[in-house]
């Protein structure tokens, strides 16, 4: 990587990090694209050559942000000695919960005004080189099973509106329980889903 990449790697993590802390502690109507630059010491035209505006700036974060969860369990996953489907989704749920649970501003900034479709754009499209496309890892981890399934992008789904739903009730707000109360329900509900989804 030469010279210019580098500055332009560097300019665009600096405008990602700086994002993330003023939505993170002003919020994102109260951040402007001027604060943004202020403060990443950039300039404004260097922002419009990477984000149309402050939403779209989000929501690669959003992908970023989520990427590098996805990325940081599957690596602790590769380091086990794990090799049932089931068993790798409930490793890599509990990991995500677990990491959400002790940075409750990243669970805030992730989960507002999130959509399946927002998430799903979020797992698949990346934002620097190290991304990773989390949708690409659950396929293999599909083909390694030794199942089919049935409508496996809509298992994804539901695996996630749930334990993303319940998971941020729980870790916010210890409703209707505490987190490690509810993660036997949601591991049970889980291998169920799968087990539904299962056709061979």
């Amino acid at each position: 990587m030469g010279k210019a990449d580098q500055n332009k790697k560097a300019k665009l993590e600096r405008l990602l990090n700086t994002s993330f802390e003023l939505f993170t502690s002003k919020g994102l109507n109260k951040t402007s694209i001027s604060d943004i630059v202020e403060r990443a010491g950039v300039a404004k035209g260097t922002f419009y050559l990477y984000f149309k505006d402050k939403y779209d700036i989000r929501n690669r974060l959003i992908a970023h942000k989520s990427s590098q969860l996805f990325m940081q369990a599957h690596e602790a996953l590769s380091r086990e000695n794990i090799s049932e489907f089931d068993d790798k989704i409930i490793f890599i749920m509990n990991y995500v919960l677990d990491a959400l649970g002790s940075n409750k501003g990243l669970l805030s900034f992730i989960y507002k005004d999130l959509s399946w479709a927002v998430f799903k754009k979020a797992l698949t499209s990346n934002v620097s080189s190290s991304d990773v496309d989390f949708v690409a890892i659950y396929n293999n981890m599909l083909e390694e099973s030794g199942h089919k399934f049935r409508d496996p992008e809509v298992m994804l789904f539901l695996i996630m509106e749930l334990v993303g739903s319940t998971g941020y009730s729980a870790i916010m707000y210890n409703d209707p329980v505490s987190l490690e109360e509810l993660k036997p329900h949601l591991e049970q509900t889980v291998r169920g889903i799968i087990r539904n989804y299962i056709v061979e």
